[in-house]
């Protein structure tokens, strides 16, 4: 039988890990508990962060900070937080709202809030600069997670039917490739019934840049 690892051993292995995913990532306990015990993990982690080898940003989440040159260590990435959190609860995520927006380019404004949808229990976690909020919601809103057709529907859902101008369809064939686009007649069904005709024009139309 092994016998049982120090401290120091389980520390520079945890280290030796985060350094392979490489600077940028968002890391928590659940990502180490095959080294150690969950209590030996948060030790190694607390001391890690403690010789600034890795950043804490809350409560259980680090992340192995980007360094520039001119602005020191940069902030995680919304998206590297997200995929930190949903491989450690095995949820699904569905960015909703503003930042449904911001994604496809409808907006330039990253909201001071993320808002994703989610099957899982609703919180709301602060993770360094960033306030994201999880909200439970419907299997049918998750039906279309991780696809285009999800982010429309909620991106849409956010502006309101009066608020979707042809100009905003206009950007979105213009910033996404038409073969992409197609897919959405997928996912149609489970579009509300105000955003079928959207969908058609999106899946159906060249943009007028691609067309020239």
């Amino acid at each position: 039988m092994a016998g049982k690892k120090s401290p120091e051993s389980i520390e520079s292995a945890i280290f030796s890990r985060i350094k392979r995913w490489g600077r940028g990532c968002v890391v928590l306990p659940a990502g180490f508990l095959d080294l150690g015990s969950r209590q030996a993990v948060g030790v190694a982690l607390h001391r890690l962060a403690k010789t600034k080898s890795i950043r804490r940003l809350s409560r259980g989440v680090y992340d192995y900070p980007i360094e520039d040159p001119l602005l020191g260590e940069l902030s995680p990435t919304i998206e590297a937080i997200t995929k930190a959190l949903s491989q450690r609860d095995r949820l699904r995520l569905q960015p909703s709202g503003a930042y449904a927006l911001n994604l496809l380019g409808l907006s330039e404004q990253v909201p001071a809030k993320i808002v994703f949808l989610t099957e899982g229990e609703s919180r709301t976690l602060k993770v360094g600069p960033m306030t994201i909020q999880l909200r439970r919601t419907t299997p049918r809103n998750m039906a279309t997670s991780g696809r285009l057709s999800g982010l429309i529907i909620q991106a849409f859902r956010s502006l309101g039917k009066e608020h979707v101008s042809q100009t905003r369809i206009e950007k979105l064939k213009s910033s996404i490739p038409l073969k992409q686009r197609k897919e959405l007649l997928k996912d149609i069904a489970l579009a509300p019934a105000w955003m079928h005709s959207i969908f058609h024009e999106l899946a159906e139309s060249q943009s007028h840049r691609g067309s020239q």
